[in-house]
């Protein structure tokens, strides 16, 4: 890893963000998806949902457990999740294969059914959120926040849907994710195109 945080080239000679280079999973992950447009309900509740649960551990981790997360939760379909009941939470308690936490998988299942209680579609209410004018390109690991004014606002306003678990670095990790903001390096391989 270049100790400044900046791009570092991978064994295939691709420069990419420090953090991508660990294993196929995180390079798979950071050239395909992360900081990709989301625009979808499913999707956007997937990446909500899968953000509340790496609270505390390792991104790896929850990558890793995604199939077995996207299995036990119906394929993130909010109509499926938000009908979940007691007894749907003491089956995913016993589930190895997703974190078992029960703040975490309840946390869920509400949000599903505030996806539901929406008044407008989840993908418009979290893309409003988008800043308006994109921040400059981070060239190193320190130049990217883990909180913006934006994700504080997303956060506030999905509480006050109804959402629970989400806080402003959850929101600017979901923001990331789902592409609202680019944040690969500066020279980085998978970076958008430039405004």
């Amino acid at each position: 890893m270049d100790p400044a945080g900046g791009v570092v080239a991978g064994p295939d000679g691709v420069l990419r963000c420090p953090w991508a280079l660990s294993t196929p999973l995180y390079v798979e992950y950071h050239d395909t998806e992360w900081a990709r447009p989301v625009r979808d309900t499913a999707g956007l509740f997937e990446r909500l949902a899968l953000e509340a649960f790496q609270s505390g551990l390792s991104w790896l981790t929850i990558l890793r457990k995604r199939p077995a997360f996207r299995a036990a939760f119906a394929g993130f379909d909010p109509a499926a999740v938000a009908a979940f009941g007691a007894d749907t939470v003491e089956v995913l308690l016993r589930d190895a294969g997703i974190v078992r936490n029960r703040r975490k998988i309840e946390a869920t299942i509400a949000n599903a059914r505030a996806v539901l209680a929406l008044e407008e579609p989840l993908e418009d209410l979290v893309w409003s959120f988008a800043p308006p004018v994109p921040r400059p390109v981070p060239r190193t690991l320190a130049d990217v926040p883990a909180v913006t004014d934006e994700s504080k606002a997303l956060a506030k306003a999905l509480r006050g849907q109804g959402f629970v678990f989400i806080g402003p670095t959850t929101a600017y990790a979901l923001m990331q994710a789902c592409g609202l903001v680019d944040d690969h390096l500066a020279g980085c391989a998978a970076r958008g195109p430039s405004p």
